[in-house]
């Protein structure tokens, strides 16, 4: 038979080949990522009829080139233009994802539940287990999970995305530990200068995320030199209930300068009408027992001659400013006076609460006996204890009325201590170095808020609800809430290969590593590293290319074509060897 015949069969078998390829390229010109395919040729071997020769010098005959008739022709390879991206697809779906390669080709880590696979098909959704998953297969998207400890990427071995999972569907609370105050101060507002002052409500949240309102006032002490004091009004919770007053009325030594204004101090003198009144906090001045205030001092009368001593019960009274003597006790000599008072359960010896008519909490308010702040001016005649504030000086430079300070000298903020108030608090920092006084048509705009740097850092939050997911250039997914708040949720890794044409298709949009394409480290890496990037909204589109694909149609049908004439011809020629028998 004629070589001709089975060179020119295979002829069609391998155009036929290559015809398969082009129907399959041109089938899925509308397949998300499909990556088009081409097909090369290779002659298969050749018989030879006669080898080559050299030249001979001593016959003088040149050399003679080897006679060989091929066999016909095979299909060499097919091979993935993976390299080639497709054009972009416009979705507006935050869960369409197209590779943007910028030096290395990329692809999505997939996992059937056995296997990974890899895909440049970014068409995704949440299934109902809420995995980020292919819309396609279901197959569940492959990358790296938040570190608990530090709150950032762990780049680990590749785990399903769970995305929207019990843990992340809430953003927990934060308390509030930042505020800035800001604005105007007019001293000739007349809201500064009433007895309320210039109100101004500071809203801040406790760690529960519980919101409430710290209602702050600005009072003048001095328009002239530009001083003005801030005062803690109330704290209300979100029913407009006073949960200072509850603090306060609560007993256990609760006093408001421990929530407000401790930072300062303020003075208090009490005038009385006996100047003869001494106090020893920690005993008599010859060292007798501590732990009590003595009262006495000696005088002298003209009958006995003898020095007498006089032990005074004192009691003050605060709010009125005043304090009252009481209760005289007379000894005959300082000698019997002071073994008098050193005796122990002797009645004359006071203790501090039945001295001052006063209960201990009050006289905690005061000092104690190791560090009194009680003192006794017996030249003046005056008594003056010296009490933690209850607000805050806040004061201006008079040349320009930029803000010079708040609670004293050098510095900028003061303290809203909601820590006394229970545990679920944070201390509220209020800075006040925005502040200034101005004259602005007798309107003061002093305002607060939760927060600095644009209400941001420490303005603590309520519990957040899941409001949106959205998924970044780097693959980085985040969850959007609706107390302000986007939690990192994970991020998609990708995988890539030294040849990524060696990869091996596997059908849906899926590929498969082979010897030839390089193994997958289960890992991954980061796109972002060569400078490629994950673009939300859009898909990759098929990279075919129809006029490519149809005039490759044209020439597969020409070979086809002659290859089928070869096979006629070969056909005609055997006809006319069989019509020599006739």
């Amino acid at each position: 038979m004629m070589r001709s015949l089975f060179s020119a069969v295979s002829g069609l078998k391998t155009h036929q080949t290559k015809m398969d390829v082009i129907g399959n390229n041109v089938a899925n010109v509308n397949t998300v990522a499909f990556k088009s395919s081409t097909t090369t040729f290779s002659e298969i071997m050749y018989q030879t009829v006669s080898n080559a020769s050299g030249p001979n010098a001593n016959t003088g005959k040149g050399g003679v080139n080897a006679r060989q008739i091929g066999l016909g022709v095979t299909s060499g390879s097919t091979k993935i233009t993976i390299a080639s991206s497709g054009a972009a697809e416009t979705t507006g779906d935050g869960f369409d994802i197209r590779l943007a390669d910028k030096v290395t080709t990329n692809f999505f880590i997939v996992n059937t539940g056995s296997q990974n696979l890899f895909t440049r098909a970014g068409s995704f959704y949440v299934d109902g287990a809420g995995n980020l998953a292919m819309t396609s297969t279901g197959y569940t998207v492959m990358g790296w999970q938040v570190d608990p400890t530090t709150g950032d990427i762990k780049k680990d071995t590749v785990s399903a995305l769970r995305i929207m999972q019990e843990k992340n569907l809430t953003s927990p609370a934060e308390a509030t530990t930042m505020g800035t105050v800001a604005g105007v101060m007019d001293k000739n507002d007349t809201g500064v200068t009433s007895d309320e002052g210039h109100m101004m409500n500071l809203n801040f949240y406790d760690k529960l995320g519980y919101r409430y309102t710290a209602r702050l006032a600005v009072k003048v002490v001095d328009p002239d030199a530009e001083r003005y004091t801030v005062e803690l009004v109330d704290i209300l919770d979100s029913t407009n209930t006073s949960i200072l007053d509850k603090y306060l009325n609560g007993g256990n030594g609760a006093a408001l300068s421990k929530v407000f204004g401790e930072n300062g101090t303020e003075s208090k003198k009490f005038k009385g009408s006996d100047s003869h009144i001494s106090f020893y906090p920690n005993g008599t001045p010859d060292g007798k027992p501590a732990g009590y205030y003595y009262a006495y001092d000696t005088f002298s009368m003209d009958d006995p001659p003898e020095a007498i001593v006089e032990y005074a019960e004192v009691t003050l009274d605060p709010e009125n400013n005043s304090y009252s003597v009481a209760a005289f006790t007379y000894f005959a000599t300082q000698e019997d006076a002071v073994n008098r008072v050193s005796t122990d359960g002797d009645p004359d010896i006071k203790p501090l609460t039945e001295l001052f008519g006063m209960t201990q909490e009050q006289i905690d308010a005061f000092g104690s006996t190791t560090n009194p702040k009680l003192e006794y001016d017996a030249a003046t005649g005056e008594f003056t204890y010296t009490q933690p504030t209850v607000n805050y000086t806040l004061k201006f430079n008079e040349e320009n009325g930029t803000f010079s300070y708040v609670g004293g000298a050098g510095s900028n903020s003061v303290t809203l201590k909601m820590s006394e108030l229970g545990v679920n608090f944070e201390d509220i920092e209020i800075d006040f170095s925005t502040c200034k006084s101005s004259d602005n048509g007798g309107k003061t705009t002093l305002g607060a808020e939760a927060g600095i740097n644009n209400g941001s850092d420490g303005a603590g939050r309520a519990l957040g609800k899941m409001i949106g997911i959205s998924i970044n250039v780097d693959g980085r997914i985040y969850g959007s809430y609706d107390n302000g708040n986007t939690e990192l949720l994970g991020q998609i890794a990708v995988a890539q290969f030294a040849n990524a044409s060696g990869l091996e298709k596997v059908g849906e949009n899926c590929y498969t590593t082979t010897l030839n394409s390089g193994e997958f480290d289960g890992i991954g890496v980061e796109i972002a590293a060569d400078g490629s990037s994950m673009i939300a909204g859009e898909l990759e589109m098929s990279n075919v290319d129809l006029s490519t694909e149809f005039t490759q149609m044209i020439i597969t049908q020409r070979g086809f074509q002659s290859n089928s004439r070869v096979i006629t011809t070969s056909d005609t020629l055997l006809e006319e060897l069989i019509n020599l028998k006739r």
